[in-house]
């Protein structure tokens, strides 16, 4: 069950991809997912953009983003987020292999953090269209801390093809 989001409720933004089996099913059950996780409102999703793998080869990547209202820590998160992966039968042969299921914590509030397991905001996200479009179709005026606006990131990520799927 969903709790009503609280003042103290953390807004989070969670990058999903996949590009293994049925991607696009596969990103929609996760959505579904992340609107059940305890303490946790699913305020908004992104629709669905296909894009070519970045740093990697393989199949097109079914991407979107979602916003979350939580209360859980950013490890909590983290941990369910994985978990959610795990059941989606995710596994993590080498960097940036294919992968059914990839679902990353890009901010939580604007908290910055780096320990041998989180780094926040997401490191790449800034590089990325897959994750800057989305993000700022559903929240325009998002802000990176310690880099800036993030539609001021979008004439450095232009060259990267995205299509939004139907």
């Amino acid at each position: 069950m969903t709790l009503a989001v609280t003042a103290l409720a953390a807004r989070t933004f969670i990058g999903i991809g996949g590009n293994l089996g049925d991607a696009r099913a596969t990103v929609e059950d996760a959505l579904r997912r992340l609107a059940l996780l305890p303490d946790t409102t699913l305020s908004a999703q992104s629709r669905l953009y296909r894009t070519a793998p970045v740093d990697a080869g393989g199949d097109d990547y079914v991407n979107a983003v979602a916003q979350l209202d939580t209360t859980l820590t950013p490890q909590a998160l983290l941990a369910a987020l994985q978990a959610i992966e795990l059941a989606h039968g995710r596994e993590r042969p080498y960097r940036n292999a294919p992968r059914t299921l990839d679902l990353d914590i890009l901010l939580y509030d604007q908290l910055q953090l780096a320990d041998d397991v989180l780094t926040l905001p997401h490191p790449r996200m800034a590089q990325r269209a897959f994750v800057l479009i989305p993000l700022l179709e559903i929240a325009p005026d998002t802000f990176i801390p310690g880099i800036g606006a993030a539609r001021d990131l979008l004439t450095q990520v232009r060259d990267q093809a995205i299509d939004l799927l139907t």
